[in-house]
């Protein structure tokens, strides 16, 4: 059960961040702005600074450094939409066919496989794949050699 709980938390996260990615950040809140105004934009500040942390992380360094400008994680993923749009259907075959074909080898580390797929997973979810998690628990499985089952 371990596994599974590791496989889960970033799923986990990424539901708690997502949310930056298709609202729009609140305006600033005056002085005279309610609690509940100055916790939603505080919230929504440290969602964004989150999802652009990981969104950030996971690109190369040439993406990285073309992107670490940029004010927000929707403003990121925009202009990554824009240079590899036309790239994302044969992107996301190439991440699920990486996902797919990707074994643990006996005798490596669990967990770093376990990041691995995770990683091939959220790769695919930035691509527009939509895995619910259970499938997500799934897929890590069986990745695993015979003497985990």
């Amino acid at each position: 059960m371990y596994i599974v709980r590791i496989a889960l938390f970033p799923s986990k996260v990424v539901q708690e961040y997502k949310f930056v990615l298709d609202e729009v950040c609140p305006e600033k809140p005056g002085e005279d702005a309610t609690d509940d105004e100055h916790k939603a934009y505080q919230k929504w500040v440290k969602a964004d600074e989150m999802a652009r942390c990981y969104i950030l992380a996971s690109m190369s360094n040439v993406l990285q450094h073309q992107h670490q400008s940029m004010e927000s994680a929707y403003d990121i993923l925009e202009n990554l939409k824009e240079m590899f749009g036309d790239q994302n259907r044969a992107a996301k075959q190439t991440a699920m066919k990486a996902l797919l074909n990707t074994k643990m080898v006996k005798g490596s580390s669990v967990r770093d496989h376990v990041l691995k797929m995770m990683s091939l997973l959220n790769g695919l979810e930035v691509l527009g794949a939509n895995i619910n998690k259970d499938t997500k628990v799934e897929m890590i499985l069986q990745t695993l050699p015979d003497s985990f089952q």
